[in-house]
């Protein structure tokens, strides 16, 4: 007779979750690092109850509990981790997998109604983003015995719909266990997505809340230490011969390289690619330390916020090598960047959906392997020495702005510090393995065309999704999977207010991080955005509504964001001028405790500019002249853009 452990579904999804690993390379981890949870009336019965029996088998405190009962049992094998926002415990989980290079992720459980839905932000930016996080929100009775439940969403016409159908469209894989035997093909299903590079994402499981606790016999088997290994595709023979083909005869080529280069571990092998053939890289948000600032061939950031140097290039190139990028419209700059008339792509991805776009050779594979090959095929071959003169020289330019951004001649109104100046404090008292964080507002534009990335990993800027109030949170998850970096989250007021909470789990857990907070009194990015399309900065500053005008332009508003930030129980540091900031970075770097750096800059002084649009259009009738000015710039702007359809062949 097949033996069977009796468990409920919850402890059955506890004990399998603990004994899964990832492999790549030959290198074996735990595929889950932990479950981070909020628990409420949909899972402190089921799943929260399985975490605690796990935990007190596991540390000796079993308090009556009987163990599990198979040898499969690891220490510390799913930690449970309190976080304090839905969303935020996603984002800490998707950033862990980020630096991770994918191999490692969270597990995240809520109860059901707000609790669930809460995560929905935080499943598009990991799908979105193509990073695995397995998401298990408590759901309504599947015996539906006591209907409508607290928090249920009745449907006239479906009586099978709850609202956690809302995470079909921004989950890689769904399913809800509606009977304890669905279980066990809905985990491995579940896994098979998390660990393929092309398929992953969010992964929603639904555990109605009495099918958690429901009892069930489950075959030992399913409890057995699992390896999913992650695959590298090899690149096709004649598509392989065909992209060395291409780059021989291109004048002008241009690497693009995105996160796919990271995730793949090909930093040296396109450094190794770049060395040979002199090919220069302009790097996306998420490729950005695929090659270190001051290699020969890195021209740094391309696209809407990129570098000059990048720009130029792209502009002239005849040939763009796509690697690892899904060619989002910043990187594209709206599909103005590249501008040749006869340009052609080649573009290398594990996911082909990304491999066609742009009408390009698709070579569908992993990019360290591509790079690798490609290498070997063009042995001998190098781009010529005026190609190499030209984008050293714009990438000389561009460097010379950055050293004045950092240190300019004057700083902005009544003295504050410009959000470049503080950029460069940081980046230059932060030794070269810690890692930047940062994903909403005018920060991330400004660290992508002026961070000094110094290691691969060194620069982690979500901007698939450009979720504001991820970066306290994805601070966490950096430093929960890199214990020895520190963490710089550099965050305007404007995200800070949006999820500061986490900074409470960041004392709880003894997690330093070192949050530069960068208050400038309302939302910068989407202001000077505003002001750019005519719109006047309208409903972008903290300010009181005027009683004398009936509008938001009265004095500012005296929150005092830095006593907020000490409230939680962390270092506080008030700063104001550069040689403040400095001793106050140098400080935290010293301290093993979480810290704040409260500076004010100047939101109008803004970065080098990229030389570069971003398409977002503008009213075409309007009453104001600011607006009818910025809809002429629109217009003209738009005769740059292109479809990209040629066939490259």
């Amino acid at each position: 007779m097949p033996r069977t452990v009796n468990l409920t579904v919850a402890q059955a999804m506890v004990k399998f979750l603990s004994v899964q690993h990832s492999s790549s390379d030959g290198v074996e981890e735990k595929l889950f690092a932990g479950c981070l949870g909020i628990f409420g009336h949909g899972n402190v019965a089921g799943f929260g109850q399985a975490l605690l029996q796990a935990e007190l088998a596991r540390t000796g405190g079993r308090g009556g509990v009987v163990p599990l009962g198979n040898d499969t049992e690891e220490p510390d094998a799913l930690p449970y981790v309190l976080g304090r926002n839905e969303q935020a415990m996603v984002h800490t989980a998707v950033a862990h997998a980020r630096m991770k290079e994918r191999r490692q992720t969270w597990v995240v459980s809520t109860s059901v109604g707000p609790g669930a839905t809460n995560m929905v932000t935080g499943a598009a930016l990991a799908t979105i983003n193509r990073l695995p996080v397995l998401l298990v929100p408590a759901d309504t009775f599947a015996d539906r015995a006591a209907s409508p439940l607290l928090q249920e969403l009745e449907q006239p016409s479906a009586g099978d719909v709850t609202v956690n159908d809302c995470f079909r469209p921004v989950s890689r894989y769904f399913d809800r266990i509606w009977r304890p035997e669905q279980l066990p093909s809905a985990l491995l299903s579940a896994m098979r997505v998390l660990t393929d590079p092309a398929e992953t994402g969010a992964v929603t499981l639904c555990l109605p809340q009495d099918v958690q606790a429901q009892a069930h016999d489950w075959p030992v088997e399913l409890f057995e230490r699992r390896v999913w290994p992650i695959a590298r595709p090899l690149p096709e023979r004649a598509a392989l011969e065909r992209a060395a083909e291409l780059i021989r005869s291109a004048r002008r080529p241009l690497v693009v390289a995105g996160g796919g280069v990271h995730y793949s571990g090909a930093t040296d092998a396109l450094a190794a690619f770049c060395d040979a053939t002199g090919i220069p890289v302009g790097q996306t948000q998420a490729g950005k330390g695929t090659l270190v600032f001051d290699h020969p061939q890195c021209l740094g950031a391309v696209g809407a916020t990129g570098t000059t140097a990048a720009n130029a290039v792209a502009a002239e190139a005849d040939l763009v090598i796509g690697i690892g990028t899904r060619y989002s419209d910043f990187t594209t700059a709206s599909r103005t960047a590249f501008a040749d008339p006869d340009v052609q792509f080649v573009n290398v991805n594990v996911a082909r959906i990304d491999a066609v776009k742009h009408a390009g050779l698709a070579v569908v594979a992993d990019a360290r392997e591509t790079l690798e090959a490609l290498t070997a095929l063009l042995a001998g071959h190098a781009v010529d020495e005026a190609y190499r003169s030209r984008y050293a020289a714009l990438d000389a330019e561009w460097d010379a702005a950055v050293s004045a951004a950092y240190r300019p001649a004057t700083s902005g109104s009544e003295g504050r510090l410009t959000q470049a100046e503080v950029i460069g404090v940081v980046n230059e008292l932060s030794d070269p393995r810690d890692v930047v964080v940062c994903a909403a507002g005018s920060m991330p534009g400004d660290l992508h065309k002026l961070w000094r990335t110094r290691d691969p990993k060194g620069y982690h800027v979500e901007y698939g999704y450009s979720t504001m109030g991820y970066e306290v949170a994805g601070g966490i998850g950096v430093r929960l999977a890199c214990p020895d970096r520190d963490v710089f989250v550099l965050v305007g007021d404007g995200s800070y207010l949006m999820m500061a909470t986490e900074l409470a789990t960041a004392v709880q857990e003894g997690v330093k991080i070192i949050t530069v907070l960068v208050q400038n009194h309302g939302y910068a990015s989407i202001g000077a955005l505003s002001e750019s399309l005519g719109s006047q900065r309208f409903g972008t500053r903290y300010r009181y509504r005027d009683p004398a005008s009936g509008r938001l332009d009265g004095d500012v508003l005296p929150v005092d964001l830095a006593a907020n930030a000490a409230s939680f129980g962390l270092d506080v540091v008030r700063t104001t001028t550069v040689a403040e900031l400095a001793d106050a970075v140098t400080a935290a770097k010293a301290s093993e405790r979480s810290t704040v750096i409260h500076v004010e800059t100047d939101p109008l002084v803004s970065a080098p500019d990229s030389a570069s649009w971003w398409d977002v259009p503008v009213s075409a009738t309007s009453t104001l002249s600011s607006t009818q000015e910025a809809r002429r710039t629109y217009e003209a702007h738009k005769t740059a853009q292109r479809p990209f359809l040629r066939p490259t062949r």
